[in-house]
C-alpha cells in the first residue's frame, strides 16, 4: 500500500527546509499554526514568525506589507476562514499589486469531516479564480505538495495552494513537476478523467475498474487549477470526446469550471462532473462523507458509464 500523508506534515516541513536556505522567507498563522503545521518553522524561526491571532483580514495585510519589503511571505490558516472572511485583502492588497505573498491554506474542502458546513472550504477556488494574477494549486499528495511549495517560492507573485486535513496515499510516477503542466498519469482511449487533489486517487481506482470492463480511461492529473493546461484539456477532447472532471469543491467556478470554458471556446464535448452540487458541508467521517457528496471511484465510473453510452 502506497504511504499515507498529510499534505500539511509536508507543508511544515518543506516550509522548514526553505527556512534554512533563504532568510528572506516569512512565515504568518492566524492562531492555527499547530493545525497548519507552521509552528514548525515558529520553533526554529520565531523571529520571522508571526501569529496574528484570530484575524485573517489582517493576516492578508501583513503578508502584504511585509512581501512589499522584499520578504517571500507565507500566509496560512484554514482555506474557509483565509479566503472567506479576507477575499478583499487578497483582491486589493495583494493581488492588484501583484506581491510576493504565498496564500497556503489547510483543511478545505468536506473531508475536514466533523468541523462541518462552518469550516468546509467549497467555495475557495471559485472566490480565487476570479482574481486577476492568482496562481492556484492543489496537491494529490504529499510528495507533490513539497514540489509545489517550492515551485511557489519561484513563483514571483500571489499563489494560492490549497491543502486538505486527512492523510492521502502517495501516487507514485507523476513526473517531473512543471507549474500550469498536467500529468497524464494513466493513457486510455475512451474516455477521459480530469482531477485535482484527493480526487487523482479517486480517478485512477475508477479507471482501473473500468479497465475490468474493457474501457480505456486516460487520467490527468491537473494540479494546477490556474493558469488551466489548455493544451491538455484540448488534447483530451479530441482524443477521447468525452470528460469527467473530478474536484472536491463546488462543480461552479473550480476545476469543472476552469476546463468547461476551454472545452466551450475550443473544443466542446461531452462532459460530467464530479462534485458538490449546490449543497453546504455536514459533519461526519471523511469517508461517509466522499459517499454523501459523491465523491467515490464507483461514483467516477457511473459517471463515465453514462457518458460511454451516449452515442451522439
Amino acid at each position: 500500500m502506497s504511504e499515507m500523508m498529510m499534505a500539511r506534515d509536508v507543508y511544515g516541513d518543506t516550509l522548514l527546509e526553505l527556512g534554512r536556505k533563504n532568510k528572506d522567507i516569512v512565515v504568518l498563522d492566524a492562531d492555527l499554526s499547530s493545525s497548519t503545521r507552521t509552528a514548525k518553522f515558529a520553533k526554529e524561526f520565531p523571529d520571522r514568525f508571526f501569529n496574528v491571532g484570530v484575524a485573517e483580514q489582517n493576516l492578508m495585510g501583513i503578508a502584504a506589507g511585509l512581501a512589499s519589503c522584499k520578504k517571500i511571505v507565507f500566509a496560512s490558516t484554514f482555506a474557509m476562514f483565509g479566503i472567506g472572511r479576507a477575499w478583499g485583502q487578497i483582491r486589493n492588497t495583494i493581488a492588484y499589486n501583484e506581491l510576493n505573498v504565498k496564500i497556503v491554506l489547510t483543511h478545505a474542502g468536506v473531508t475536514v469531516g466533523p468541523d462541518g458546513a462552518s469550516h468546509q472550504a467549497l467555495e475557495d477556488v471559485a472566490l480565487v479564480n476570479v482574481i486577476p494574477n492568482m496562481v492556484i494549486m492543489t496537491p494529490c499528495d504529499g510528495p507533490e505538495t513539497r514540489e509545489i511549495i517550492l515551485a511557489a517560492v519561484r513563483h514571483d507573485g500571489p499563489v494560492y495552494v490549497r491543502l486538505g486535513r486527512s492523510k492521502v496515499p502517495t501516487i507514485d510516477d507523476k513526473g517531473k513537476f512543471q507549474m500550469g503542466k498536467a500529468y497524464i498519469l494513466r493513457e486510455g482511449k475512451d474516455i477521459s478523467i480530469i482531477a485535482c487533489g484527493i480526487m487523482v486517487k479517486q480517478a485512477l481506482d475508477a479507471a482501473k475498474i473500468l479497465a475490468a470492463e474493457n474501457k480505456s480511461a486516460r487520467v490527468v492529473n491537473m494540479h494546477t487549477i490556474k493558469p488551466i493546461d489548455k493544451e491538455m484539456v484540448i488534447d483530451c477532447a479530441r482524443k477521447t470526446n468525452r470528460i469527467v472532471i473530478c474536484e472536491e469543491h463546488m462543480i461552479t467556478g473550480g476545476l469543472a469550471a476552469a476546463v468547461s470554458e476551454v472545452l466551450a471556446e475550443e473544443n466542446p464535448v461531452r462532459i460530467e462532473r464530479i462534485g458538490v452540487k449546490n449543497r453546504f458541508g455536514q459533519s461526519g467521517s471523511p469517508a461517509e462523507l466522499m459517499k454523501e457528496y459523491h465523491f467515490t471511484a464507483e461514483d467516477i465510473v457511473k459517471a463515465c458509464r453514462r457518458l460511454l453510452a451516449k452515442t451522439t
